[in-house]
């Protein structure tokens, strides 16, 4: 899309409106004002069709957040930016929820401006329906379903938004992949990321895991050691399996949440950190918290954002592009050749469902390239009865 893009600015302010509609009218954009959200409506519904709405958060009337809600009953394509002079988590995280695409803290520079016009309208920017995003080595994220495109935009505003963000999905949907994506993405970038499985770890194992211990502890606990919340301090950690976790160790997790503050098992003194905490899981929450597995206190906490990640039955037209990634990786890992992917294995993977979704797929294609066996493999997806 070239710069004769149609922008529809809304801002009570008029000093505002001027400056960011010269900011626009520099670079040829076409720009639409209104004063008002309900003005913006009218416009809209009278067959105005902007490509990006610049939308003030803090209006009278009708506010930025229920402007927001009608323009994608109306317009359900367009892409809205959020202005606001003040940085309220809660009301960003709603504008994320309601489909917001970016936001913009007033006042700001023209470059600001520009790379997020540049990114909604996709000007200069790396197109990422269908191509591979790589995260760090053996990671990365692919976005060519519209399911997936909508997981990644929601992944970069969260990002910057410092709250616990809560991934769901079945075993292999990617969640791990999600939360480093939403690390990269964030100030804390260049800090430490940790993943820490609850299930893995015995749960008598797991306190001292996550909270460290002073010697003399436990049997065995000669020397004093950091858990993974001191290792992380201003990083990011994952808590995956957070289901798995015991109720009283629940109850611990809740408290550093709360005020980021623990103890190390043994110690009486009071470690302060800076973690941002992002949690995966794949059990059925209504039943865990029906069942006390899961504190509802804790889920309330966690739940500051939910992602839910679709199972890849749900976004086949992936497939082709994670089958070719896999093999590409792979033949590289074990030193082999690629093999040939057919139409006749690409259908065959196509058709099926994949129950172990990425994880499953990746474990296909390594077994493919180990046999050599095209026939085999298809086999493999389709047994004959």
């Amino acid at each position: 899309m070239s710069n004769t893009a149609k922008i529809l600015l809304v801002d009570d302010e008029p000093g505002m409106l001027r400056y960011i509609r010269t900011l626009l009218e520099v670079d040829d954009y076409k720009v639409e004002t209104a004063s008002t959200g309900e003005e913006a409506l009218e416009r809209v519904q009278k067959g105005l069709q902007p490509d990006l709405v610049l939308l003030d958060l803090l209006m009278p009337g009708i506010d930025g957040l229920e402007t927001l809600e009608q323009l994608r009953q109306l317009r359900p394509g367009v892409k809205v930016v959020m202005l606001s002079c003040v940085s309220d988590t809660r009301k960003v995280v709603q504008a994320i929820r309601l489909g917001a695409h970016d936001y913009l803290t007033k006042p700001f520079q023209k470059a600001e401006l520009d790379a997020v016009v540049d990114q909604c309208l996709g000007i200069n920017q790396q197109n990422y329906v269908g191509e591979v995003e790589e995260l760090c080595d053996d990671v990365f994220f692919v976005a060519a379903s519209p399911a997936m495109r909508k997981i990644r935009s929601q992944s970069a505003l969260v990002a910057n938004v410092d709250i616990p963000v809560l991934l769901l999905g079945e075993s292999g949907t990617g969640k791990e992949v999600v939360a480093r994506l939403i690390h990269k993405l964030s100030p804390r970038a260049h800090r430490t990321f940790l993943k820490v499985n609850c299930a893995a770890v015995p749960a008598d194992l797991l306190e001292s895991e996550l909270f460290g211990y002073e010697a003399g502890a436990f049997t065995g606990a000669t020397h004093p050691k950091p858990g993974k919340f001191e290792l992380c301090n201003k990083g990011t950690i994952l808590l995956d399996e957070i289901g798995e976790m015991p109720p009283l160790l629940q109850a611990k997790l809740l408290h550093v949440l709360q005020d980021q503050r623990f103890s190390r098992l043994g110690s009486r003194s009071v470690i302060k950190v800076d973690v941002r905490i992002l949690a995966a899981t794949n059990i059925n929450i209504p039943e865990a918290l029906a069942t006390k597995r899961l504190r509802e206190d804790l889920y309330y906490r966690l739940n500051a954002f939910t992602l839910q990640l679709p199972p890849l039955r749900e976004r086949k037209e992936e497939i082709p592009i994670l089958l070719k990634h896999f093999m590409s990786r792979m033949s590289e890992q074990y030193a082999r050749p690629p093999l040939p992917l057919s139409q006749a294995l690409l259908q065959a993977c196509q058709e099926y469902s994949w129950p172990g979704n990425l994880r499953e797929l990746s474990n296909f294609i390594k077994r493919y390239l180990v046999l050599g066996d095209e026939k085999l493999a298809v086999q493999e997806l389709h047994p004959k009865t």
